[in-house]
């Protein structure tokens, strides 16, 4: 079976590519360990050009993507919003008209912030959709242009993306660790921090149960959410942060009014993940336990 994982210098491909790389200790499913898999960045493959997407699939006979490309500098959006609009929302219309005409299963990632943020409880898939910003509206019309394409496939959205690779959360806390003695960040902004390496785990898992037709594959595209367990504020996110890699630092807890920003941050991005754990019978850890595992390997490397 062949792969194609396209933003494969992001977070979530460079989690993807370690995983398949280490199937041997790490991921010893089959199907996935006899796959051929295919890591593209812009430079191998421009998503955004559907001939260049039509071209590197018939030539190398792919029969699942992959999308983990986003354009997701949430602030710079709002300025540049034609090529906002061009990586989320047009080149997953390329992709998913490929995959129709292809017969490809399209696995796509989204965001918790096609929601406006104003929820009492964990958001299910069904929930209204009411992004508050250029991010989040592109990425929204990335998971419409993909439905009325009619490939088969899947919709994951996530929340509070880390990882040892990139740029992102935990390391800019770990950086500023370096420097400062005090710190103000935000506790008024509640949601589940996602580490890539979970993700991209229960998607390789999802790529085997499709393709072993343990489940069929599905006719219309269906939408999942996956963060990790659990609930905090990006202000114990911090304090976890610092408390797990020994940084005796001190943290304010700030208001969002205090941190104007140029996008508008949903206030609660709590996921319900109730859905993808029963069809797909996959374990999500709690956010905590994974957090201590990528701050140990960012500080062992």
């Amino acid at each position: 079976m062949n792969i194609l994982v396209t933003g494969a210098s992001g977070q979530l491909g460079s989690e993807l590519r370690e995983l398949v790389k280490n199937t041997e200790s790490e991921f010893t499913d089959k199907i996935i360990k006899n796959s051929k898999f295919f890591f593209t960045n812009k430079d191998k493959l421009d998503i955004t050009k559907k001939e260049d997407i039509e071209k590197f699939v018939n030539e190398n006979s792919i029969d699942f993507i992959i999308n983990c490309a986003a354009y997701t500098a949430v602030d710079k959006a709002e300025e540049e919003k034609e090529l906002a609009d061009l990586v989320n929302h047009k080149a997953v219309e390329y992709l998913a008209n490929v995959c129709r005409q292809k017969g490809i299963y399209l696995i796509h990632i989204s965001t918790d912030y096609v929601f406006d943020g104003k929820n009492y409880r964990p958001y299910v898939e069904t929930d209204k959709v009411a992004p508050q910003g250029v991010y989040g509206e592109t990425k929204l019309k990335g998971e419409e242009a993909f439905k009325k394409a009619g490939a088969k496939g899947i919709i994951i959205r996530t929340s509070w993306v880390y990882s040892s690779y990139g740029h992102n959360f935990v390391k800019t806390m770990l950086r500023l660790a370096q420097t400062k003695d005090e710190l103000g960040v935000i506790f008024d902004q509640v949601g589940t921090p996602t580490y890539a390496k979970d993700l991209a785990s229960a998607l390789l898992k999802i790529v085997s149960l499709e393709a072993s037709n343990e489940k069929s594959l599905q006719d219309s595209v269906n939408i999942y959410h996956y963060s990790n367990e659990g609930v905090c504020s990006w202000y114990d996110f911090a304090k976890a942060i610092f408390e797990i890699s020994g940084n005796n630092i001190k943290i304010n807890a700030i208001e969002t009014k205090e941190y104007p920003t140029p996008a508008k941050r949903p206030h609660y991005s709590v996921l319900n993940k109730l859905k993808i754990k029963n069809d797909f019978n996959i374990h999500i850890p709690y956010w905590k336990d994974s957090l201590r595992e990528c701050i140990t390997k960012i500080l062992n490397d």
